[in-house]
């Protein structure tokens, strides 16, 4: 007879472990807010100007592509933006409805073509897999550029002299990985002309003031990052690391770093508004070409809230102006 698996870790409403190791992320929060982790499969056609592929690289990463419908001022090649998507390193995959709603209309308003990687998740694939799949991700890209196999709508469809990194959360955390790892590397004729973290999740082993007072959204409570981040990281590693801290005393100084022009967004109720605004001066300090976002009286992720868009006109007109923001450095790199 077999015994029961017991649970040994549980992030509400969230995600499941058990004492055998399997983690089952079956949503057990709210129903009426299921639709948002629910997969959009691919489709063709143009479906609000946007149509989604699904494809896979020679080494087995599996991509979502979003394609906007062609226009006649349209230029001959559009920017790639590629996208991480967040949970913390956890949670997640690029065909949930809440990207889809983002990245289709990103696709549609900025002209540009979506490529999103689906991320190794932990707690079976700790970190740094979900970097390296995101650094494989643009590794591809300049093979397709070189002339490799890509996806029909790369193929002289894509501009690959304007790429750009973004993503949200942990995935604005890949973002800056993956952006230091490509100033080390030949990746021509590919180029990275910016990068858009947003919302990033930095974070030290103690607890910012932030994080202590700012409201708890359901995309973040301190309780949530401490138990994904204990998954996520490697084994004996502390919110230290430099994939969480990467403007602390363990990762490599910021100076010494080839980055692009970065977008830096964040939001002023965000529980980890002071650690952002500590990369952003660490940043500053260095050197770099960063240029700040902030989002005014809503949390962590808004945006990706397609219940509070649709319904609440403040995260509706943030959106709005966090959308044209992004654009904005876009056209303007």
């Amino acid at each position: 007879m077999s015994q029961e698996k017991k649970v040994v870790e549980r992030v509400s409403g969230w995600l499941r472990v058990f004492d055998d190791g399997s983690v089952d992320r079956t949503w057990t929060g709210p129903p009426e807010v299921k639709f948002m982790m629910d997969p959009v499969p691919p489709h063709d056609d143009f479906i609000d100007g946007v149509a989604v592929a699904d494809a896979t690289t020679d080494a087995g990463l599996k991509i979502r592509i979003y394609s906007p419908e062609r226009r006649d001022a349209d230029p001959k090649k559009l920017p790639v933006l590629v996208h991480f998507h967040g949970g913390g390193f956890c949670l997640s995959d690029a065909d949930w409805h809440m990207y889809y709603t983002v990245y289709t209309r990103l696709s549609r308003e900025a002209r540009a073509i979506v490529v999103s990687p689906y991320l190794r998740q932990a707690p079976e694939h700790r970190l740094p897999a979900a970097c390296d799949d995101g650094f494989a991700a643009l590794v591809w890209l300049s093979s397709v550029a070189r002339g490799g196999a890509g996806h029909p709508w790369l193929d002289g469809a894509a501009d690959f002299g304007r790429v750009f990194l973004i993503g949200d959360s942990s995935g604005g955390n890949i973002v800056h990985q993956v952006a230091a790892r490509a100033g080390d590397e030949d990746l021509s004729p590919l180029k990275l002309a910016g990068a858009v973290p947003i919302h990033t999740d930095f974070c030290r082993t103690q607890r910012s003031k932030s994080e202590m007072e700012k409201a708890e959204t359901p995309f973040l409570t301190p309780e949530m990052m401490d138990k994904l981040f204990a998954m996520a990281l490697p084994e004996g590693a502390t919110k230290e690391h430099p994939i969480t801290c990467p403007m602390g005393e363990a990762a490599a100084p910021l100076e010494t770093l080839k980055l692009p022009p970065y977008l830096y967004c964040m939001a002023d109720h965000d529980l980890v508004r002071d650690r952002e605004l500590e990369f952003y001066e660490a940043m500053k300090k260095a050197g770099k070409e960063v240029e700040l976002l902030t989002s005014h009286d809503v949390g962590h992720s808004f945006y990706l809230n397609k219940i509070a868009v649709d319904c609440n006109p403040k995260v509706a007109e943030e959106t709005n102006k966090l959308f044209q923001g992004i654009i904005h450095f876009i056209n303007n790199h």
